[in-house]
């Protein structure tokens, strides 16, 4: 029996768009390049894989019990030649990465930026989820490592903290507070306040910040991401105590003061406790050290 590789893929192509046309597009393939391929694999295989109409192609019994198969298949194939190419390459291949919106904006950028230069090789896939989320797919194994604000609990990770971030004080040009240079935190006490709420890592830190000074918090607005916090501020709602990673995303009319005193959030690297990391995962790993201590 000949069939290649080339006539399963198209196949497959065929199966989950339904559509010859569709399908040749997801190749970069022509439409007559497609339909040959099925011809060719139906007359190897002496059995029609599709019934086709003039609005839709849907596969046969015979269709679906092969695309089932197939698929597992080249699923199996594509890992073991992925890790043909890793044994040649070792720095090859794809990192899982979960970060906090604050950390994602403020330093991921940079870091995958550095390792485009260095290591073109390795792909680095990013998850932006709040800071419960990044845990559980630290957790789940869904990604090689994390980046969060310093968990609550060191469970069941390897932790390593790599930057220090300060809370600053944002508010409207036209505030009381905007001509000082910093702000403490008493002053706060009777401020309407818009911060992130409790999926957030930093959001326990600054309600402790509050309760160590035994001072009242008056939250006007929670919200999911620094970017609407700055923008509830923009409109006069209050002013929002938000991590230095956050401030990328201000726009004129807002003005960044310190708290005194000065209160961080530790940004840490987690991974799943005693699991090493593969090399191209290690590699990132040590490429947000770097990249953090320009930060720093």
């Amino acid at each position: 029996m000949n069939v290649s590789l080339r006539q399963l893929r198209a196949f497959l192509a065929v199966a989950e768009h339904r559509h010859f046309r569709r399908a040749a597009d997801a190749l970069h393939l022509t439409q007559p390049a497609i339909s040959r391929l099925i011809a060719d694999l139906e007359a190897e295989l002496d059995v029609r894989l599709f019934d086709r109409s003039t609005r839709e192609v849907v596969s046969t019994e015979a269709g679906r019990y092969l695309e089932q198969a197939v698929s597992r298949v080249l699923d199996e194939l594509d890992g073991v030649l992925a890790h043909a190419r890793a044994q040649a390459d070792p720095l090859r291949g794809r990192v899982r990465i979960a970060a906090v919106p604050t950390v994602s904006a403020g330093l991921v950028p940079a870091c995958i930026a550095l390792c485009a230069t260095r290591h073109p090789s390795i792909q680095i896939l990013l998850r932006d989820q709040n800071q419960a989320q990044v845990l559980d797919a630290v957790r789940g194994g869904e990604v090689d490592f994390g980046l969060t604000v310093e968990p609550a609990s060191a469970e069941a990770f390897d932790a390593e903290p790599i930057l220090r971030d300060p809370f600053r004080l944002v508010c409207r040009d036209d505030h009381r507070f905007a001509r000082r240079k910093a702000v403490g935190w008493d002053a706060l006490a009777q401020e309407p306040l818009v911060l992130l709420d409790h999926t957030s890592g930093s959001r326990r830190l600054i309600d402790a910040a509050f309760a160590r000074r035994e001072l009242p918090m008056h939250v006007a607005f929670e919200v999911g991401h620094a970017y609407t916090a700055f923008r509830m501020v923009e409109a006069g709602l209050g002013v929002t105590v938000t991590p230095a990673l956050s401030l990328d995303a201000l726009r004129p009319g807002l003005t960044v003061l310190r708290l005194e005193p000065e209160t961080r959030r530790e940004v840490t690297l987690l991974r799943r406790r005693a699991r090493s990391l593969s090399p191209p995962a290690q590699t990132v790993w040590e490429a947000f050290r770097e990249t953090a201590l320009t930060l720093a």
